[in-house]
This record gives structure tokens, C-alpha cells and sequence, in this order.
């Protein structure tokens, strides 16, 4: 489960920076400019969904493509709430112009804003995900509740049936 955890954070960290380099080294975006705001929320809710596609069961995975569309929604919409946090409460000042971020308040520097928002994500559904134990899977196989077929339950119960029919036919030939 911490690997689990660390990889997780790991692969938030990097698309939260990735995200931060492109929008301040490339786009020279701002998130204290007069639309700074509208700004910072859109990149966190791009960041959310990226995360969410790519943490835990990635899109690409068998079987992760409707979880993965899930979890982005989830994971904007979560970004958004985190992006707010940060605006409203982190407004501890930072100067970041040796990387050429700025000077700011956490909640309005790209640099700090957007790794927080996805390394909590990432850690989250990287969790979220840890396969079931090996005892939990066997315990499956002798009839614990794990997941059966349907037709091996149809051809189970008409076993038990036919079972059932032929203990009953030599008892009524006895009473006769």
C-alpha cells in the first residue's frame, strides 16, 4: 500500500509540474493576472482529469477505459475544490523567481498550485486501487463470495435439482 502510495504521488507530482512548466515556460500564463483566476481553475480541472486518466487503472488498461472516464470527471471536479482550498487558504508567500515562477502565494502560483492538486489526486486513486489480497482471491474459489459465472451457478443450482429429484424418487417408491 505505500508503494502503492508513492507511485501514485509520483505520477501526480510529474503531471502537476509538466502542466505547471507548459503553462508558465510556455504560455507565460499567470494565475495573478486580472483572468488569473478563471486561469487557475481551468488548469486544475485539466490536471484533475489527467490524473484521473492516467492514476490508478490507467485508460489504457483492459477493463479501465469507463473507470478512467470516471475517475477524470471525478478528478476535475475534485481539482476545482482543491484549486478553491488553495486560493482561499494558502496564502503563504513563495519566491520562485530562481525558476522563473514568480513571487506569490502558494494557491496562486502554478508551480505550487497545480503539483499539490495532482500528487493528492494521484495518491489517492493510486490507493484506491490496490489489488484485493491473495487470501481475499482464494477464499473466492472454495465459495467465499468471490465472483462466480452466472452459468456456473445455473448449472449448479440444476445440479443440486437433479440431485434433489433422485433422493426424493427412492423414498416414494419405499412409503408404497
Amino acid at each position: 500500500m505505500v508503494k502503492r502510495l508513492v507511485v501514485g504521488l509520483s505520477i501526480g507530482l510529474v503531471t502537476g509540474i509538466v502542466l505547471a512548466v507548459a503553462l508558465v515556460q510556455g504560455l507565460n500564463v499567470s494565475f495573478m493576472t486580472a483572468g488569473g483566476a478563471v486561469l487557475a481553475y481551468l488548469a486544475a480541472a485539466a490536471s484533475g482529469g489527467i490524473v484521473g486518466l492516467v492514476t490508478g487503472k490507467p485508460i489504457w488498461a483492459s477493463e479501465g477505459k469507463i473507470e478512467s472516464i470516471l475517475k477524470a470527471a471525478v478528478g476535475a471536479v475534485l481539482a476545482l475544490g482543491g484549486m478553491w482550498l488553495l486560493r482561499r487558504f494558502g496564502t503563504m508567500p513563495l519566491d520562485l523567481t530562481a525558476l522563473k515562477a514568480g513571487i506569490g502565494p502558494i494557491g496562486e502560483l502554478p508551480f505550487t498550485s497545480l503539483p499539490i492538486i495532482t500528487g493528492v489526486l494521484g495518491a489517492f486513486y493510486e490507493i484506491d486501487n490496490t489489488p484485493a489480497d491473495k487470501d481475499d482471491e482464494s477464499k473466492g474459489e472454495k465459495g467465499g463470495g468471490g465472483k462466480v459465472r452466472v452459468a456456473d451457478k445455473a448449472a449448479e443450482s440444476e445440479e443440486a435439482e437433479a440431485d434433489e429429484e433422485e433422493e426424493e424418487a427412492p423414498k416414494a417408491k419405499k412409503k408404497r
